[in-house]
């Protein structure tokens, strides 16, 4: 029961999410009925699954805005500002219910009660019926809702009803929440005690309902099984011998003569069968014929296990297999994070282990066990591909929630903004999004508070009342880069720099270019808010953004305008767990840069370098690029070897070459953290395991190029 009740809470979470979304844009288009009743049967789905699971507060809450929605789909309520910001905040109170369902009932419940009195306030006041002058359309409308009506429902569930986690009789219950009713359970499609399987459905019911609803409220009891069921509903009226009868003597009537079907039942009350008949014998055939198939698919494996000597099917495995087929038509299932970070820590683990194999196979030249070797290293190599895969999520998912923070703040600080996302079917490692979420919020706050002006203010500047805020995501090699882009003030890099020079962040006379003057903002405590407010002002978040963003090896770069724009991007690896990587020596240590950024090796030669009187510059094929020896760089000792590689790569800034000493291979590699002592080793962004069980340091390009450019540039300014 408990996964279940975990399986109810991310089904809740992501119905949330989509009510959200969709208010947003039903407070742009509050005449589209699509929107409504997309909002009305999320409700409606959570308030069914709630009671299901034991979350009786939430079925409750839900089922009460589930009837406001309801007057809004009958015109009755209109779509206001004031509806879609209880809603969100009905959501919100959904939400803590959920994460939250045994702390402090009481004030959860109080909660409850004020966000529905405040509901209840937006309802029109109900007409009074001695008031003759005001008895319009309207009233009549509602006096039709008053007439009693009588309903006819056969209910035909699938027999996989249960996989799903469905229980009919809930179902049931909810219909004589209508009203008067009379169920009447059919079970001539249960089998033998040998052939029953208490994993299937084998009853269909006959209701006979009387209530004040209309035929909709009646098929939305049906809303989410009416796909995979056999329903029929038909509103219709008593007989003339029937009508003074109670509800309960028409039942001795109907059961008089002991079981009935729905056949007799509609021949009691002069309906027409209209088609039942024949729905009734197709799903009869598809349940044998679906059996048939099963009964065929065990007995061909009772064969071949003949053939092959092997023990003919348990009852046990017959059983399983039926289950089986049931599931066949389910196209995906939920997995917890947890089993998909312990696949991918084995999945790891198996990369190292197949490495070290294949080394040793062809250190010892071994013919025999080499075809082997190379099955199992291309086998890896593809599960690895496949549990990356699984991890990838769209970037939309993520993205998606910041609408509703953008609605809010400019709300709250009284401004116009539009919120455009592109790119959201980007995918990224699942690891990098959940941390990824914090500092977006950071980034998207920021730019409704710094970026975007009053509107007042745009219109004196020309510009349009209503800013724009765009989050942007694309896929560049192995990594994404996410944009954050706002149409506002910009950012002055002189201000920026007098306010570094006063809180003593950097000298007066510090020559900065203007990248690094940006790079500013993220330093800890720098803020140049002149007042602090609850969104902003204090200092602190740009900080963070930019640790978070290095933890998942990642870069922050701003680009700004002053009055134009200002860009965001953040640049980070597709995936945390396991890359190609070419392996290289230096020395007696080992580096691993990835396959990704490698562009071509070449063997590197002292006089390529002759004509920049040894700067760090060569001349390749016409073009002058910027080197950097690991060796120099990372001040390691020993003699230089008689020939050395040139490793030619992509920088975010530029294309680099690195020296090195020996091009070892290329081969999977599986990325590990770095001690908390060697995090801020620059160039480095984490180690792996070879497959001799050496360890070798994992190179972060861009990193390494920056850091060695900042050398010069202070060895240059060293020199004048």
């Amino acid at each position: 029961m408990e996964n279940f009740i975990e399986l109810y809470k991310e089904e809740t979470k992501d119905l949330l999410n989509e009510v959200q979304d969709t208010l947003l844009d039903l407070e742009e288009r509050p005449d589209d009925r699509e929107l409504i009743d997309k909002v009305f049967r999320a409700m409606h789905n959570m308030k069914g699954n709630g009671a299901m699971f034991g979350f009786d507060n939430i079925s409750a809450f839900t089922h009460d805005i589930e009837t406001i929605y309801d007057k809004v789909r009958d015109g009755e309520l209109p779509v206001t500002t004031d509806l879609i910001n209880l809603t969100l905040e009905a959501c919100d109170q959904i939400n803590l219910m959920l994460l939250k369902p045994g702390a402090d009932l009481g004030k959860q419940q109080q909660k409850a009660d004020q966000i529905l009195q405040e509901f209840a306030k937006l309802l029109p006041e109900e007409i009074s019926p001695k008031d003759d002058n005001k008895k319009s359309g309207q009233s009549a409308k509602h006096q039709q809702k008053n007439v009693l009506r009588t309903f006819l429902i056969h209910f035909v569930p699938p027999a996989e009803l249960f996989m799903n986690g469905t229980d009919p009789v809930l179902l049931l219950r909810e219909l004589l929440e209508l009203g008067e009713s009379i169920v009447i359970a059919h079970n001539e499609k249960i089998p033998d005690f040998a052939e029953f399987d208490p994993q299937r459905c084998y009853l269909h019911w006959t209701i006979i309902l009387r209530t004040k609803m209309d035929m909709r409220a009646v098929q939305d009891v049906f809303i989410f099984v009416e796909d995979e069921s056999e329903i029929e509903i038909e509103q219709f009226q008593l007989p003339d011998d029937l009508k003074d009868l109670s509800f309960d003597q028409l039942k001795e009537r109907i059961l008089a003569k002991g079981q009935v079907t729905f056949e007799e039942i509609c021949q009691f009350f002069k309906i027409k069968a209209k088609c039942k008949d024949r729905k009734l014998e197709n799903a009869s055939e598809k349940d044998s014929a679906a059996a048939s198939k099963s009964e065929t698919s065990i007995a061909s494996q009772h064969v071949q296990r003949e053939k092959n000597g092997s023990p003919s099917i348990s009852k046990e495995e017959t059983r399983d297999i039926k289950v089986q087929k049931s599931f066949e038509s389910i196209s995906g299932i939920r997995v917890s994070s947890e089993k998909l970070d312990n696949l991918i820590n084995l999945v790891g683990e198996l990369v190292t282990i197949q490495a070290s194999l294949s080394q040793q196979v062809i250190r010892n030249n071994d013919s025999l066990y080499l075809p082997i070797a190379e099955a199992l290293e291309r086998l890896t190599a593809g599960l690895r591909d496949i549990a990356m895969e699984i991890r990838m999520v769209p970037l939309g998912t993520l993205f998606s929630k910041y609408k509703r923070l953008v609605r809010d703040l400019s709300r709250s600080l009284a401004k116009e903004v539009d919120l455009i996302i592109e790119g959201g079917e980007t995918e990224l490692d699942k690891t990098i999004i959940d941390k990824l979420g914090d500092p977006l919020v950071h980034l998207v706050r920021n730019a409704v508070d710094h970026g975007i002006e009053d509107p007042d203010i745009r219109e004196k500047k020309g510009k349009s009342r209503k800013g724009t805020i765009r989050i942007s995501a694309f896929q560049s090699g192995a990594d994404v880069s996410i944009q954050i882009s706002d149409d506002g003030k910009g950012m002055n890099p002189d201000k920026i720099f007098d306010k570094a020079v006063e809180k003593g962040i950097v000298a007066p006379d510090a020559k900065l270019s203007r990248e690094e003057i940006f790079q500013l903002i993220f330093q800890p405590g720098f803020s140049t808010a002149a007042v602090v407010s609850d969104v902003s002002g204090r200092g602190v978040g740009m900080d963070v953004v930019k640790k978070n963003i290095e933890e998942l090896r990642g870069t922050v770069d701003v680009e700004s305008e002053i009055d134009r724009e200002t860009i965001i991007t953040l640049k980070l690896p597709l995936t945390l767990g396991i890359i190609d990587g070419l392996v290289v020596r230096v020395g007696e240590s080992k580096f691993v840069l990835p396959i990704s950024v490698v562009q071509d090796c070449h063997e590197f030669s002292e006089r390529l370098n002759n004509n920049f009187k040894q700067r760090e510059i060569i001349n390749l094929r016409g073009e002058v690029l910027p080197f950097i020896r690991l060796r120099t760089f990372f001040s390691m000792n020993g003699a230089l070897p008689n020939s050395e590689y040139l490793i030619i790569v992509n920088s975010t800034d530029a294309r680099v070459g690195l020296v090195v000493d020996e091009i070892e291979t290329d081969q999977q590699i599986v990325i590990k953290s770095l001690g908390k002592f060697y995090k801020k080793v620059e160039g480095v962004s984490g180690a792996t395991i070879l497959g001799d069980g050496s360890v070798a340091l994992i190179l972060d390009v861009t990193a390494l190029y920056k850091a060695a450019a900042r050398e010069e540039m202070n060895e240059i300014a060293a020199m004048l």
